[in-house]
């Protein structure tokens, strides 16, 4: 019953081996590579790992990485199954406009967010921040439904963005600071300050509609660099989207 979870973003493609598809399960082996790394997966990391006999993916990175990551599950006699935003899974109801096109990884990570919320007991507002490539602010009200959300280009898109249309900002990657006196410094505490005010005026409005505070899961490769200038309290988490694909595989089983 081994199960195979893929969280393949813009970047980097991450996977971890469960012995089943048990929600709260730690994981048997995992990993994560660049993406331009995908195509050896089969003969160097997945090389010796017990075959999964399911697997179940979020990927955000395109048809083409799709065929790559594909591929590579061939090694296996596994069905590759791809989750689909929808109106609704996992307890969680989708508020978007049009609901199939939210981000999967969104999706699939505010799944996880609410599973983690309600094994804790009563229900209650989450803000759920991914700092990635790009970041994401996206507030869950205390009954499951996703009210909508925020997308802010990453620390790595906004230095770049900066070096492309200025002249002499081409700085070596700096430190968040309170009074920057430098210009690496300065780069990096401006995108960090960017972003944590993104993150606390979403807490504060998802507060005041939902009348209490919000708990505030953050994860992503660059979250510490925001973790320690949020105004709120923070719980770095990492595995959210594991943990959603877990319950959404575990509730397919058991149809």
């Amino acid at each position: 019953m081994a199960f195979l979870a893929l969280d393949i973003g813009n970047t980097r493609l991450k996977w971890a081996l469960y012995s089943a598809p048990r929600p709260g399960a730690g994981p048997l082996h995992h990993g994560a590579v660049f993406l331009e790394a995908i195509d050896d997966l089969a003969e160097t990391e997945w090389k010796d790992l017990p075959a999964p006999s399911s697997m179940l993916g979020s990927i955000v990175a395109g048809e083409g990485i799709r065929r790559r990551a594909e591929a590579q599950l061939e090694i296996w006699d596994v069905e590759p199954r791809w989750v689909v935003s929808s109106a609704s899974a996992g307890g969680v109801t989708n508020g978007y406009e049009h609901p199939n096109r939210l981000g999967v990884d969104r999706w699939v990570a505010l799944i996880g967010a609410r599973q983690r919320i309600l094994g804790r007991g009563a229900p209650k507002p989450v803000l759920v921040v991914m700092v990635g490539t790009a970041v994401t602010v996206d507030a869950l009200d205390a009954s499951g439904r996703f009210l909508g959300g925020l997308i802010l280009p990453g620390f790595g898109l906004m230095l770049r963005a900066l070096e492309m249309g200025t002249a002499g900002l081409k700085a070596p990657t700096g430190e968040a600071v309170d009074f920057p006196t430098n210009t690496s410094d300065a780069l990096m505490s401006g995108g960090s300050e960017a972003i944590a005010g993104a993150v606390d005026r979403m807490y504060q409005k998802l507060q005041k509609r939902s009348g209490e505070a919000p708990a505030l899961f953050m994860g992503g490769g660059a979250a510490v660099k925001l973790a320690a200038i949020t105004e709120h309290p923070v719980e770095m988490v990492d595995t959210l989207i594991f943990d959603g694909l877990l319950h959404l595989q575990s509730k397919r089983l058991a149809l």
